[in-house]
């Protein structure tokens, strides 16, 4: 097989994944779901996705693994005490700019 065949049989293979995993539900669940243990798995679900795809990034993505570490820190506790997005990734991007400057 051609190379251009295989990246379109992967393309193809993508967009049936991707879709299925939004219209399966949709056409399979008609009814609202009332168990308790389903609704927060469901509701909990983007937010662990999130963060497993953010942490390792976290760590990688500074020049020193201390930098990205105090910034996941600060952000955890700026996001505890009730700030939004925007005002968490200020204060960690200005975390991280400060201790490379001194490490």
């Amino acid at each position: 097989m051609h190379d251009t065949v295989k990246v379109l049989i992967y393309i193809l293979i993508a967009i049936v994944v991707t879709n299925g995993i939004r219209v399966l539900p949709i056409t399979l669940i008609r009814k609202p779901i009332k168990n308790k243990f389903i609704q927060s798995f469901l509701y909990y679900v983007p937010y662990v996705t999130l963060a497993v795809m953010t942490f390792p990034a976290i760590m990688e993505a500074t020049q020193s693994p201390i930098a990205g570490l105090v910034a996941l820190l600060l952000g955890i506790v700026a996001a505890y005490f009730g700030l939004g997005l925007f005002p968490v990734s200020i204060i960690c991007c200005v975390a991280v700019f400060i201790i490379e400057l001194f490490v």
